[in-house]
């Protein structure tokens, strides 16, 4: 009588601010693809525990844990706590972010060293908690920039400075974290949300609309979908940055 084939462990994912929006679409779309998967909330707990609701009607385990990403303890007591329910971490999406309109001159310092605190320093420190589960497995990071980080937007020049900055983290992180882990970085252009308690579409979402050559707004599916790319694609693939923005870049 042949013997059964062993069984191939599923792979487990972390998405920071995975509890709603794009995060929460990442997280979807790596459980459909077969993941268990942890996510992180902060003032979200209520669409934190429907995401994993809905996650776990996919069929597969799925953790909500509050973590502010400004917080070494906290991240690595979260990156710990998912290593020890899932026995694994194979992916890394840095997706918790912080955007705010300000007039350059007047940004103050707490402003700009929170929008750096969250959408810069974070990635790192999840990156080096998580890194050596990430070795263990030849793991990969994904991390969620934008096209703002690319272009200069004079009313959010703190946060197009701390994208940018995410986005070279990214490629030094590639070369630091080779060969065993893959880092690369998925920016959005304009992404619209139709969800409720997602938030009405700000007044300028027509205006980005009308500048992207492909006639309208990208979605958190289409988003989610580079996001996946990155993380069940080819390994060799590392360091790179993937405008999702319908060329509004160009």
């Amino acid at each position: 009588m042949p013997s059964e084939a062993p069984s191939i462990p599923r792979k487990a994912a972390l998405v920071t601010g995975g509890a709603k929006r794009i995060g929460r679409e990442v997280a979807l779309t790596l459980a459909r693809a077969g993941m268990d998967v942890a996510i992180t909330f902060r003032n979200s707990e209520d669409q934190a525990l429907g995401t994993v609701r809905e996650i776990e009607a996919i069929g597969v385990r799925c953790l909500a844990l509050p973590m502010d990403v400004r917080s070494e303890d906290e991240i690595r007591r979260t990156v710990a706590q998912v290593a020890d329910a899932f026995g694994r971490i194979d992916v890394l999406v840095n997706n918790a972010g912080a955007i705010e309109k300000a007039v350059l001159e007047e940004i103050t310092l707490a402003q700009w060293d929170r929008m750096f605190e969250i959408n810069t320093r974070g990635p790192f420190l999840a990156a080096r908690e998580a890194l050596p589960h990430l070795k263990a497995v030849q793991g990969r990071i994904i991390n969620l920039g934008s096209i703002g980080g690319m272009e200069p937007w004079a009313a959010q020049a703190h946060y197009c400075a701390s994208k940018a900055a995410l986005h070279m983290l990214t490629q030094t992180m590639a070369k630091a974290f080779a060969p065993e882990v893959s880092v690369n970085c998925v920016a959005p252009g304009y992404i619209e949300m139709h969800r409720t308690g997602d938030g009405p579409e700000r007044p300028i979402a027509p205006s980005f609309a009308a500048r992207t050559p492909m006639g309208r707004n990208g979605t958190a599916e289409e988003t989610a979908a580079a996001v996946l790319f990155f993380a069940t694609g080819p390994h060799f693939i590392t360091g790179q940055i993937m405008a999702v923005d319908g060329g509004l870049g160009l």
